[in-house]
């Protein structure tokens, strides 16, 4: 039994290695429900400004939401505040036709998407950066959006 978690624990370290992640944070709503005053905040450090990078939103919702796509809009600041990037993005979670959930499944009816925002960005100094999304749907809160996050990565040259 020692030996087997041992070997989970190795395997474990082993998948959970990604040299290319700078960042990766998510933040879960309180009762499965993303309401519209709520604008998850991410706040990043970049060391090296010098290289580019791949930004996406992490989106996880249940086969119970009631849309096939959502509608945000991100802000990237810098440390004063200052807008530097903002975009209203549609993504459909569901294809229009049949239903069937894009993304991948985590629980059964829980499904991951990791949506590209910015591809091959380049900050113009190194510092404190902060990531801010709201959602643009036509209801004020969003049964069955269960959380939303911040991936970044290293660009591949």
């Amino acid at each position: 039994m020692k030996r087997l978690f041992l070997i989970g624990v190795f395997l474990l370290l082993i998948i959970s290695c990604d040299p290319a992640r700078v960042y990766d944070k998510n933040e879960e709503f309180s009762n499965r429900n993303w309401p519209v005053d709520e604008t998850p905040e991410f706040e990043f450090d970049i060391d090296n400004a010098g290289i580019s990078y791949d930004l996406y939103a992490n989106i996880r919702n249940e086969v119970s939401y009631a849309n096939a796509n959502l509608y945000f809009t991100y802000y990237l600041q810098d440390t004063l505040g200052n807008v530097l990037e903002k975009k209203l993005i549609s993504e459909f979670l569901f294809d229009k036709k049949t239903g069937k959930p894009f993304g991948n499944s985590v629980l059964g009816d829980i499904y991951d998407h990791r949506i590209p925002i910015l591809r091959k960005y380049t900050f113009k100094a190194p510092g404190r950066y902060v990531m801010r999304y709201e959602h643009f749907m036509r209801t004020d809160s969003l049964p069955g959006i269960l959380g939303v996050g911040l991936r970044i990565e290293k660009s591949n040259p």
